[in-house]
């Protein structure tokens, strides 16, 4: 589970590496397919990551802040580094199989209860990542420019182990 999470980190840090060549102008335009722009895409996927593991700790999963307050580059590299090492990253390296069971519940639009298992939870923040990193790519292209490789091969990451 940790590698997949440390795969969409360095995925991340490289898109905003590369956002750094856009201007603000193209990073903040509307696209079509996805949450919006370049720019309101990666912090969908910053709080979206936040507020399920902060679930999966059984606080209160906080409401989405204004996407106004964070709409410059740095500012969401910003936030992803404060919840990264607020939250995330110690919940992720703390993971272990007995986790994997355990439940969140919710209460729906509905007023019906739901419930998750952790385990699916956690798979499912991965995918999410990688589901809107698709994203990335194809407006990367619609620009001109080439989008970040989603090579999971030759990062490094199993070397640790």
């Amino acid at each position: 589970m940790l590698t997949l999470f440390q795969y969409n980190w360095q995925v991340r840090e490289d898109w905003f590496s590369w956002c750094e060549g856009i201007s603000e102008e193209e990073l903040l335009k509307q696209r079509v397919g996805g949450p919006g722009s370049l720019l309101y895409t990666l912090f969908h996927i910053v709080d979206v990551e936040y507020s399920w593991l902060v679930g999966l700790q059984g606080k209160e999963e906080p409401e989405e802040p204004p996407f106004e307050h964070y709409a410059t580059l740095q500012k969401v590299k910003q936030l992803s580094h404060e919840y990264h090492m607020e939250v995330v990253r110690p919940f992720v390296k703390a993971w272990t199989d007995d986790m994997e069971a355990q439940t969140l519940s919710e209460t729906n639009a509905n007023g019906e209860t739901i419930s998750f298992r952790h385990g699916e939870v956690m798979r499912h923040v991965i995918a999410h990542e990688i589901h809107h990193v698709g994203q990335l790519s194809v407006w990367a292209r619609e620009i001109g420019k080439p989008p970040i490789t989603a090579n999971l091969i030759n990062r490094g990451l199993f070397d640790k182990q």
